[in-house]
């Protein structure tokens, strides 16, 4: 079409208007049409950039993690589940329980585990979850017994702060509840770790242990003093200044002055003094490891990973459960379930362990008459076959 053909068919569709205020609309549209759609682009730009950053940060915090995870000494190797799925793995937390109840609240330890879980999450920094598993790649985070009713669940985590936070709920109905959790700090923390034992046996028997378990013989070996700001928490709970018996303990080496220990037989205790004592133990450790100066020197640093070491030989060889896992789970999946789980570092003895059947309120004296979760001044000398772990070969460099 000529230029002047053009110009008419404007002047047309235009009506009254000239040509050149046709073509003045036309450009001005256009011009208003590059705009919008300029802006469009730049919206979309914009948030495709921000979605970009934010899966940019999520793989350079993964990989950071990882990086951690993978470095840092005496850590386990990491889940493959996300911590939402690791929560809630195997029905966690449980509603009803697999044995005979007459209470209305079967699971007795249960809301410990709940508020753990969340105090957890909401306090420490990259928490994720751990593998279950012993060293021949058997996972142990769930077995059950239908026979007897019995079963038992175990979740383990990591974070900045701990190298290991394992939780284990053993759920037989009234018969036996157990809750029972140990914190590891990072090892390039020289403190003590936190252990819990909470034990209800047919509802008219039970028996509680809350503590920061020394790795030293002596308070000032450790990085920081701790007792002292335990002590206006004990103080609190009458119910829970209990003395453990000489005939299966030595609370003066394997446990801090400002233990808490009830043997006891009246439920009320549980919920009235027993949970927010424990409660206050745990908020406190967390604070004291997140207070603490990390060691600046690789002996410290080697020095208490092999005190951890220590602990979980000593506990390992004196778990006064060890009975009641064979019974109920066999004597081979007690075993690793103890040497590769519940104390990972530890070192198996050539006998394997002390299978007696668990007596309430210690261990079986044939144990030596030590307690559940301590260690001691000084090891000795043990038998023992080299245990080959990924966490313990790990050498800092």
């Amino acid at each position: 079409m000529k230029p002047q053909h053009i110009l008419a068919t404007a002047s047309i569709i235009c009506g009254g208007c000239s040509p050149v205020s046709a073509f003045s609309a036309t450009a001005a549209g256009r011009r208003d049409t590059a705009i919008q759609m300029g802006q469009q682009r730049e919206v979309v730009n914009a948030k495709a950039l921000a979605e970009l950053d934010d899966i940019i940060l999520a793989i350079q915090s993964q990989d950071q993690l990882i990086s951690y995870a993978q470095s840092s000494p005496g850590r386990s190797r990491m889940s493959s589940m996300s911590l939402e799925e690791a929560t809630v793995q195997h029905g966690m937390p449980w509603s009803t329980t697999i044995g005979k109840s007459q209470e209305k609240d079967p699971l007795l330890y249960m809301p410990f585990w709940e508020w753990q879980m969340s105090f957890m999450n909401s306090t420490l920094s990259n928490l994720h979850p751990i593998e279950c598993s012993t060293l021949n790649d058997v996972d142990v985070s769930y077995n059950e017994n239908t026979e007897k009713k019995a079963r038992i669940v175990n979740h383990c985590y990591a974070s900045d702060e701990y190298r290991k936070i394992r939780m284990t709920y053993y759920d037989a109905g009234d018969s036996v509840q157990v809750f029972n959790s140990v914190w590891y700090p990072d090892v390039k923390y020289n403190l003590p770790v936190l252990g819990i034992d909470l034990l209800s046996f047919n509802r008219k028997k039970y028996l509680a242990i809350v503590d920061f378990q020394p790795l030293h013989e002596e308070e000032e070996d450790h990085s920081t003093l701790y007792e002292h700001i335990l002590k206006p928490i004990k103080n609190k709970y009458d119910n829970l200044k209990g003395r453990m018996s000489s005939k299966f303990y030595d609370e003066t080496q394997f446990f801090s002055k400002e233990m808490l220990f009830a043997r006891f037989e009246d439920g009320k205790i549980v919920y009235d003094d027993l949970f927010p004592a424990f409660k206050s133990y745990v908020e406190t450790h967390v604070k004291l490891v997140k207070n603490s100066k990390p060691a600046s020197s690789l002996k410290t640093v080697e020095h208490v990973l092999e005190r951890q070491q220590a602990y979980d030989t000593y506990s390992a060889e004196r778990d006064p459960a060890a009975g009641l896992f064979a019974a109920m789970f066999g004597k081979e999946w007690a075993e690793d379930f103890i040497y590769d789980f519940l104390f990972s570092l530890s070192e198996r003895k050539e006998e394997g362990l002390n299978l007696s059947p668990p007596i309430f309120g210690g261990p079986p004296p044939a144990a030596g008459g030590a307690s559940h979760g301590g260690p001691p001044p000084a090891v000795g000398a043990l038998r023992t076959q080299t245990k080959s772990k990924s966490t313990i070969s790990m050498k800092l460099q």
